[in-house]
């Protein structure tokens, strides 16, 4: 048993003192070249879906509702609940009719799905989902490893999901995997990410999410992509979805933070990777991108600490050590 994973956050007032100092009404703090950061930042929490997806023991349904309903009390704006995809492909989230059922949605949080397919999109649309999520890649192989096509078979399927997301009033979101690095091609050119993302945009996809799924990038790279991205796609629909394998995470999102993306997604407690993208280690935790937003003077409207409560429970229920490096430092104090 790791002592992180049962860790109490229920914070002292010494504790307290020194997570809340960083809640701070200062203007954001310059960029580099003097531009100005964002004065607000929309964080997405992935953590349910893509922070669960690929754990081998099969988590209780019961478990991921009160997860999500956790999330929920803490003001996060966006948590993604699950996934509409073949239990055969992943087996952690065939229970996603009775997730999305079980959950208790509050008016001001957007819980949208995952849909690879028209098919997965009735489905969620049927259980209660009002927003959905798409996801391509920008390389071929990981393409055809992760959902089986082409990238221009990815997006004529995902053309018909769009129209009947349009029809029936539902907002598509898009995702682009592998943008700074893919485990089975090496690096990827930005021009790929931008030819991609401009595709989904033109599709309709009010938001981008632009993943660097292996974690390879580096401030070098994520400025090269998103100057190539945004030349193609206004940046105000831009977001970055950093996994933290080298280390760079929140580096990547600082600078994309320093280029105008307002967007970032996240998942509690550090939670998940790919299951086909080995090596992958997970998600950049959202305690500690929301622990440098704050010591930037950048609003989040989400409670750290009781996004911590909701991370420490979700470890417990796995028996695994958190990956947020704020949580464990906070368990020490």
């Amino acid at each position: 048993v790791f002592p992180q994973a049962g860790c109490d956050v229920q914070l002292s007032a010494a504790t307290t003192a020194r997570v809340s100092f960083l809640y701070t009404d200062e203007a954001p703090v310059a960029g580099v070249a003097g531009q100005a950061l964002p004065e607000k930042v929309k964080i997405v929490e992935v953590g349910p879906r893509d922070g669960l997806q690929n754990e081998k023991t099969i988590v209780p349904t019961e478990t991921k509702i009160h997860l999500i309903d956790m999330l929920s009390e803490t003001g996060l704006p966006v948590i993604e609940a699950t996934s509409f995809v073949s239990p055969k492909w992943v087996p952690q989230m065939a229970d996603q009719v009775e997730v999305m059922k079980g959950i208790c949605k509050k008016p001001e949080v957007s819980y949208p799905v995952l849909t690879p397919n028209l098919k997965g999109f009735q489905a969620a649309v049927k259980a209660g989902a009002s927003e959905v999520a798409i996801f391509g890649a920008a390389s071929e192989l990981f393409s055809k490893k992760n959902i089986n096509c082409s990238v221009d078979e990815s997006l004529q399927r995902f053309d018909e999901v769009m129209k009947a997301a349009k029809e029936a009033g539902v907002p598509v979101r898009g995702y682009v995997s592998c943008v700074l690095g893919c485990p089975y091609e090496g690096k990827v050119a930005p021009e790929k990410v931008a030819h991609v993302a401009k595709r989904l945009y033109a599709m309709g996809c009010y938001e981008i999410s632009l993943g660097d799924t292996i974690g390879v990038g580096t401030p070098g790279s994520m400025t090269l992509m998103l100057e190539a991205v945004s030349r193609e796609v206004p940046v105000s629909a831009l977001a970055v979805h950093c996994h933290d394998t080298y280390g760079q995470a929140l580096a990547n999102i600082l600078t994309a933070l320093q280029m105008g993306i307002n967007v970032v997604d996240s998942s509690v407690a550090g939670l998940g990777g790919c299951p086909y993208a080995q090596g992958a280690s997970g998600n950049v935790a959202t305690e500690d991108v929301v622990y440098m937003l704050h010591g930037l003077g950048i609003q989040t409207g989400v409670d750290l600490s009781k996004l911590m409560n909701a991370g420490a429970f979700i470890c417990r229920s796995l028996n695994r050590k958190t990956n947020s490096k704020v949580a464990q430092a906070t368990c020490k104090l």
